[in-house]
């Protein structure tokens, strides 16, 4: 009789097939993009158009949208409604990407589903990515969800997760990120974020930006979409060095907000969850109060953690992980770093090959002292080749080879009153965690 393979080792079988044997972004770039939504619509007739079975709200942008899906869900599980939450990528565990009411899909539904689309692989030929869109749309339609909060992982027209018909879209912002694949206009960039505009769907967009708003405001137009901005519609300010924030509407009182997220560009995006609560509530798609929104923030870290934004790892010496890997990302990262007092900062930082870097690096500060890391990824630059190009710009420190190097040479050197900040990439912070 042949021995019975546990479910644990069936687990770790299926995700190295999905890492070994699919086309994956992260991994290898842009080789694994796919330039149509064929494959994930060949894939979802198969299960039975899962996608189709449940309410969601579609988020794209290039800096936010993970910090706004989290806190979205977060609010909609405090109103009451069963919640599904898709996101991308991973840090530590394939499961973070599929959550109903903050539980992962279970390891035997990733062995099952898996199982069952096996035998159409071939003839499919679907990337790691639309595997994973349609395992999360059949786990939401099997799971009954009331809807899912639903984050794009690479631009949003020609995305996966864009077969979906969402009650609302929410596009937080632009910036330059990804431009082998999405342009190197921002106009050209913003187009394929509006790609997730539907017809008759409300739309809202987090930050108004005069180079790019004509986009999105002619193809709301083109397809009979209101649009909002969530900037023009109030404010949210911070508390300095505190994690309670302040919101602001263009008429009414001020709102006191607790959430365990500390940093001023988190602003914007609280902003942005606010404004897609008051829309859904006044259309009646969602009933959400102002309790359910104050809890909601507060209670992120129960209902749907946010990982590698601004995370403290260590109180002695502060030890700090933000996975900011663009020019606006790494702004914000300075931003935070410059109202620290630290006797000398640490930087860890490590980035992808396909990334223009120069822009980054220029961004950061000359005062730190640098270790520069390749993190275990085919896409990751080589540490030698990123300190040739810091040290070009007048940026001092050494390449140490892998990140957990980086890591332990950065904690080695630094004193109890220093900072170590580890950055760059979202690979890099996923080793340290």
């Amino acid at each position: 009789m042949p021995q019975q393979i546990s479910l644990a080792a069936r687990y770790d079988q299926t995700i190295d097939f999905l890492y070994s044997r699919l086309p994956m972004f992260e991994r290898v770039g842009p080789i694994a993009f796919k330039k149509d939504l064929t494959n994930i619509l060949a894939l979802c007739e198969i299960l039975g158009q899962p996608q189709k079975k449940f309410k969601s709200i579609h988020i794209a942008g290039t800096n936010g949208k993970g910090s706004v899906s989290h806190m979205l869900s977060s609010v909609l599980i405090e109103a009451g409604y069963k919640t599904g939450l898709y996101i991308s990528p991973h840090y530590k565990d394939y499961r973070e990407r599929i959550r109903v009411n903050g539980h992962y899909i279970s390891k035997k539904q990733v062995v099952s589903f898996v199982d069952q689309i096996a035998p159409h692989i071939d003839a499919i030929r679907p990337s790691f990515f639309e595997i994973t869109v349609a395992m999360a749309f059949d786990h939401f339609a099997n799971q009954k969800i009331d809807i899912a909060v639903v984050e794009t992982g690479l631009g949003g027209r020609l995305d996966s997760t864009n077969i979906l018909s969402p009650i609302l879209s929410i596009i937080t912002n632009i910036s330059y990120d990804h431009q082998n694949m999405l342009g190197n206009a921002l106009t050209d960039i913003a187009f394929e974020k509006a790609g997730i505009i539907k017809a008759g769907v409300p739309v809202l967009i987090g930050e108004y930006q005069q180079k790019v708003f004509s986009v999105f405001k002619n193809a709301a137009v083109k397809r009979n979409s209101d649009l909002k901005v969530a900037s023009r519609l109030g404010k949210v300010m911070t508390q300095a060095t505190t994690n309670r924030y302040v919101y602001k509407p263009l008429d009414g009182k001020y709102l006191k907000l607790d959430m365990p997220y500390h940093g001023a560009y988190q602003t914007k995006n609280i902003l942005t969850v606010i404004q897609a609560t008051q829309l859904l509530h006044r259309q009646g798609m969602c009933i959400i109060s102002q309790s359910d929104l104050k809890r909601g923030l507060k209670n992120v870290d129960t209902h749907a953690p946010l990982v590698g934004r601004w995370q403290s790892l260590c109180d002695v010496p502060k030890i700090i992980a933000d996975a900011g890997h663009n020019v606006d990302g790494i702004r914000a990262a300075i931003n935070e770093l410059r109202k620290i007092r630290a006797r000398q900062i640490h930087i860890i930082f490590g980035t992808v090959k396909d990334k223009d870097v120069l822009p980054v690096l220029q961004l950061l500060p000359k005062s730190a002292q640098y270790y520069f890391v390749k993190a275990d990824i085919p896409r990751a630059m080589d540490d030698q080749e990123l300190y040739e190009k810091a040290l070009g710009l007048g940026l001092k420190g050494q390449a140490c080879g892998t990140v957990k190097k980086g890591f332990q040479k950065a904690k080695s050197l630094a004193g109890i009153n220093d900072l170590i900040l580890v950055t760059g990439s979202i690979f890099v912070v996923a080793e340290v965690l």
